[in-house]
């Protein structure tokens, strides 16, 4: 009975310690792309960090560096905002993959949807 209590103990440590890895991996400068409607590439940089299930940070792009609005971290799944400087509000929600270091980003900005694959700035 103590082996089997001592393997669960074990197990569930592991697990737990596995997911806070994946949470505080995402921490940290990323970089990416987006096309924009001209068809310009635009670049996109951001800094990440977390606290629990909290997501802050900043988002650079076209030279304006702006903070996260309303992040959360779920498991693997991101949301959070940015408001630009002309009070227009964009979306963002994503999906981090530890196994590929990146995170593939959906944003919204007013009646256009682009799409980003993001990938660590450092490496």
């Amino acid at each position: 009975m103590k082996r089997k209590m001592l393997i669960t103990l074990t197990l569930l440590y592991c697990t737990v310690i596995g997911f806070a890895a994946i949470i505080a991996d995402i921490g940290g400068q990323w970089t990416g792309s987006i096309v924009g409607p001209d068809g310009s590439d635009i670049a996109l940089n951001y800094t990440f960090k977390v606290d629990g299930d909290k997501l802050t940070g900043t988002a650079f792009a076209q030279g304006i560096e702006i903070k996260l609005d309303s992040g959360k971290m779920s498991g693997d799944d991101i949301t959070f905002k940015i408001t630009n400087p002309e009070g227009i509000v964009i979306p963002h929600v994503g999906k981090y993959f530890a196994n590929g270091d990146s995170i593939s980003m959906n944003i919204t900005y007013q009646d256009y949807k682009f799409h980003s694959t993001l990938k660590r700035a450092n490496k």
